[in-house]
């Protein structure tokens, strides 16, 4: 339901690689599925992604570090946007992905992606849902990746905006305090 209500969905070249994701609103009718929008600084999505399926349209963000022979092929399949020297320039992107009418993303990026976004102050909601399980360990995926914060007063500050059950999930709706 929550892809359904946004223009796009953003992930990073890390998902597609571990999880060859669809990108599109299921189990609920949808009259349009939202633009998939990747993250790719160096263009190395696999051609046979799931992602280039006529599902919905697929933009693919890339650096000028990327090959210009896999960017042509990719855009055979997708529209690509060149944006950054060696890594995609989340903000520039953002820009004009609004100009292309895509006002409102859901980031379902790996940490990576997640830390990225935050770190550059680009996000404005953040919706995390706790699950009856523990799960963990030495190499588990954690929400955000990358340097992080070394005091707790450095961090990303939310404020809660609702909670709610979905399944036997519990789901937290904060707002990013800027």
């Amino acid at each position: 339901r929550l892809r359904s209500a946004v223009k796009g969905i953003m992930v990073g070249i890390n998902t597609v690689m571990a999880d060859d994701p669809r990108l599109t609103v299921h189990k609920i009718p949808a009259k349009k599925h939202p633009t998939r929008i990747i993250v790719d600084s160096r263009a190395r999505i696999p051609l046979n992604a799931r992602v280039f399926s006529s599902d919905a349209k697929t933009i693919i963000a890339v650096s000028k570090k990327a090959k210009r022979s896999k960017i042509k092929k990719i855009r055979e399949k997708a529209e690509v946007i060149v944006c950054g020297e060696k890594r995609v320039d989340l903000k520039r992107l953002l820009s004009l992905l609004y100009k292309r009418g895509i006002t409102s993303i859901l980031l379902e990026g790996g940490g990576t992606l997640n830390w990225s976004m935050l770190e550059e102050g680009l996000v404005d909601e953040v919706r995390v849902a706790i699950a009856p399980r523990i799960v963990g360990g030495r190499d588990a995926i954690t929400l955000v990746e990358g340097k992080g914060f070394n005091l707790i007063s450095e961090g990303v500050k939310l404020e809660l905006k609702r909670r709610y059950k979905l399944g036997e999930d519990l789901i937290l709706k904060y707002r990013v305090v800027k």
